[in-house]
């Protein structure tokens, strides 16, 4: 099977990455400085085991491509407010053979959230979620950084919305010759959420940085609760963190890596590069929505959800709200939500 990395920043280019350090055919998908930089000097990967430069074929469309073929593996890692333009250029892609790549080929979702894969599903036939366990940063064109050991990550598979086939076995075990776990599971949706979560943390830190303060803490563990309680109105399962933790286990542990400055999460990343978009639409604004539709007040993702968008159009530095003045706006918002019953006799 031949991996078309969709996406290749921080996700796409470690699983790409490690995928053609296994020995796989890899095409990087990207654009931008990154393309750029991909083109002319590879793509560096930067892990615990030492740095390691791919020189893969790499291209800014499908139209660097042509006719795709059969084998081809289609693995979506865009942010997700980037999914509908990715999905729209390459589902009407011509396959060897007859038929389109949405008609024929595997799309695997590897994203934050839990919308790609039902946005995928609208134009592809064989969509898969993928819940990503994957500490990997990308600030710096043609440089990711994946501190996780012994493992790289831990990439939970599933047919969306549920289901396996023989398809994903095949995947898994590609991705398990590398530094992958790859579970196959049928119930990947309930792994989806159970990440959903812990992503709604990921604006405190893009916002004000100091990701060990007390009052971040104390500030992320109230989000938190507001999303369980979003998902439970919602009647959504997901695994509990002692399930998440056993399974994890000690498989990932963060590695300092030299000349490699941390990162602070996805969304922090977003702000770093100055894209101008972020994903938090899709990660505190999915718990809104969830709030609207069941009736559960969301006050304080909705807070992140609004700093975190104003900061991306207004491309202000990460971490440069100082988490106290956080907490502050936090606490008003809750103040300001009225009981639907307030004011009735």
């Amino acid at each position: 099977m031949r991996y078309i990395i969709i996406g290749a920043g921080a996700v796409g280019g470690a699983i790409g990455g490690r995928l053609a350090g296994a020995g796989h055919e890899v095409v990087l998908v990207a654009r931008g400085a990154q393309y750029e930089a991909l083109r002319a000097h590879g793509l560096r990967l930067v892990t615990p085991d030492g740095q390691h430069t791919y020189r893969l074929p790499t291209v800014d469309g499908p139209a660097g491509l042509g006719e795709l073929r059969a084998d081809d593996v289609l693995i979506l890692a865009v942010k997700t407010q980037d999914s509908e333009g990715a999905l729209a250029a390459w589902g009407p892609v011509p396959v060897a053979g007859g038929g389109t790549a949405a008609e024929r080929l595997p799309l695997l979702c590897a994203q934050n959230g839990v919308e790609g894969p039902r946005l995928a599903l609208r134009r592809f036939r064989h969509v898969y979620g993928v819940c990503v366990w994957l500490p990997a940063t990308y600030v710096e064109p043609g440089v990711v950084s994946a501190a996780g050991a012994p493992l790289t990550g831990i990439l939970h598979l599933g047919r969306y919305p549920h289901g396996t086939d023989g398809t994903l076995r095949r995947i898994a075990a590609d991705l398990e010759k590398t530094a992958f776990e790859a579970p196959v599971v049928a119930d990947v949706t309930r792994w989806l959420y159970a990440k959903l979560l812990t992503n709604l943390g990921n604006a405190i830190r893009a916002l004000s940085g100091a990701a060990d303060s007390e009052e971040s803490e104390g500030l992320r563990q109230r989000v938190y609760a507001e999303g369980e309680s979003v998902l439970a109105a919602a009647g959504i399962p997901y695994p509990s963190t002692e399930e998440a933790q056993a399974r994890r286990g000690d498989r990932i542990t963060l590695h300092p890596l030299p000349g490699v400055e941390p990162g602070g999460g996805s969304t922090w990343q977003s702000l770093s590069r100055g894209t101008g978009t972020i994903e938090t639409d899709y990660l505190n604004g999915e718990i809104a929505l969830l709030g609207r539709l069941h009736g559960v007040p969301t006050p304080l993702n909705e807070l992140l959800q609004r700093l975190a968008d104003t900061f991306a159009r207004e491309r202000r530095p990460a971490g440069s709200l100082p988490s106290a003045e956080l907490v502050r706006l936090a606490d008003e918002a809750v103040a300001s939500v009225q009981e639907p019953s307030a004011g009735r006799p």
